[in-house]
């Protein structure tokens, strides 16, 4: 049986680890190299690393942290903000990343996950897909959730998992940081429309909430989460342990 993922996010803006609340008023964390090998210490599968104004300030990744934080660990390294161009991709690969994330970019070009895809191969290419409901409708938004799309974000998914995204990442901007649960709703869309893996991202709060995620929809492959996890409320080890007890594969 495959065993689900527990991935902590690094959401990284000058320099440093950051977590607001519903993408706004964004709090000081920690230096992510140092968050990052703690991670990769204390049994998360995966860690994620956002440079989340990137996009919105028009600028490619900061590429020394990311260096740093991918020579320090140990676990697959998922990297995402301001990838736009292939030339992009090819960097951040190159930096120590096993696997790019792309949202903003692949909006404004949407051939680039076919391109990507082609080059590096769709285990590479993961989609990171910030929604929001608005008048009742999953919408697509881009540049760290700050601008809304028009893009209705279930066909847009689908559409971009057929021209090679191999993952998907679900980022719930009415849930995150608010700690009452993942999107359920939302994910079970997702789940629906497309086979490829999908990572649960916004809203964790507590161990149940892992567990309710995994029970009521079994197709989602993995939990990501921030908040929770930095500020010590929730340990990967004791969370992982409770998963397991509750019959959910875990690698401990």
């Amino acid at each position: 049986m495959i065993t689900k993922r527990i991935i902590p996010c690094l959401d990284v803006k000058n320099g440093r680890v950051v977590k607001g609340v519903n993408f706004e008023g964004l709090n000081d964390v920690s230096d992510p190299v140092a968050l990052g090998k703690y991670y990769s210490d204390h049994g998360a599968d995966e860690l994620v690393f956002y440079d989340i104004t990137a996009s919105a300030e028009g600028r490619t990744l900061f590429t020394d942290i990311l260096t740093r934080v991918a020579q320090t660990i140990f676990i697959p390294l998922t990297v995402g903000g301001g990838i736009n161009t292939l030339h992009d991709f090819d960097r951040v690969l190159k930096c120590g990343a096993d696997k790019v994330s792309v949202n903003s970019g692949a909006i404004r070009n949407p051939a680039l996950i076919g391109e990507a895809a082609k080059r590096y191969g769709d285990q590479c290419v993961v989609l990171s897909c910030d929604i929001k409901r608005v008048e009742g409708e999953f919408r697509v938004f881009a540049k760290g959730g700050r601008e809304d799309t028009g893009m209705e974000a279930i066909s847009w998914i689908r559409r971009c998992v057929e021209n090679g995204a191999g993952e998907v990442v679900v980022n719930s901007i009415d849930t995150d940081g608010v700690k009452k649960g993942f999107d359920l709703a939302m994910l079970q869309a997702v789940c629906e429309a497309v086979s490829v893996p999908v990572i649960a991202s916004g809203g964790a709060g507590c161990i149940n909430d892992f567990t309710d995620l995994f029970k009521a929809l079994p197709k989602v492959d993995a939990g990501l989460a921030a908040s929770i996890f930095h500020f010590g409320e929730v340990k990967i080890e004791d969370l992982k342990n409770e998963l397991k007890n509750n019959g959910i594969p875990m690698r401990i």
